[in-house]
């Protein structure tokens, strides 16, 4: 699916504390899609510095196609967030409230739509955070909860296309509106629309 074909764009962020598995989620992701190259690998094993930002179409269940860019640092113009912690470190699960805090303080109470993930959900015999107490956790802030592994590629597409589909339900009831000088949505505009399938249509103003 080439970017030209998306109605959309979504930007959306992934946060928390280092080392719980951003890159790794945002990796899988993003290699998931059909006729994505490899994505390169980090220079080093680090946690993540810089403002590197992926992208990935996806046709949401009930909608249009979207174009998600997608950070793993904070902006001011994010739609959606992912809260990652790490199911084995407790500190990461325990900070995702000032995480949450953050976001709001910045964005504003009614410009982002958040998710809930605990990763690294293949290491069971380490995990020091229970799925119940997650959802409890999510269910406080306002937020679906859902547990994956980048490892195992378990619900890796699922937590992204959760949060996209959400946004644009949210979009369909008017919680959240398209405005000139955000770039949490914006509307990619068609110069036209080719009758022939085999043609390529040009990508469109569809910069991150």
């Amino acid at each position: 699916m080439e970017a030209g074909d998306c109605s959309y764009q979504f930007r959306i962020a992934l946060l928390g504390d280092a080392a719980v598995g951003k890159t790794s989620l945002l990796r899988r992701y993003v290699a998931g899609a059909p006729g994505a190259p490899e994505p390169e690998p980090d220079p080093d094993p680090e946690p993540t510095v810089g403002v590197e930002v992926y992208r990935r179409a996806l046709q949401l269940r009930a909608g249009p196609r979207v174009k998600l860019c997608i950070t793993r640092s904070f902006y001011r113009n994010v739609v959606g967030v992912l809260l990652v912690f790490d199911v084995t470190n407790r500190k990461s699960f325990e900070h995702i409230q000032d995480w949450h805090q953050e976001v709001m303080a910045t964005q504003g109470p009614d410009k982002a739509i958040f998710l809930l993930v605990g990763h690294k959900s293949d290491l069971q015999t380490t995990r020091c955070v229970s799925a119940q107490e997650a959802e409890e956790l999510a269910a406080s802030l306002g937020m679906a909860f859902m547990e994956t592994s980048a490892k195992s590629n378990s619900n890796v597409d699922l937590a992204f296309d959760t949060l996209a589909n959400a946004i644009q339900q949210a979009l369909q009831r008017g919680d959240i509106k398209l405005e000139e000088h955000w770039g949490g949505v914006r509307l990619i505009h068609k110069t036209h629309t080719s009758r022939s399938p085999s043609k390529k249509q040009h990508p469109g103003p569809c910069q991150c």
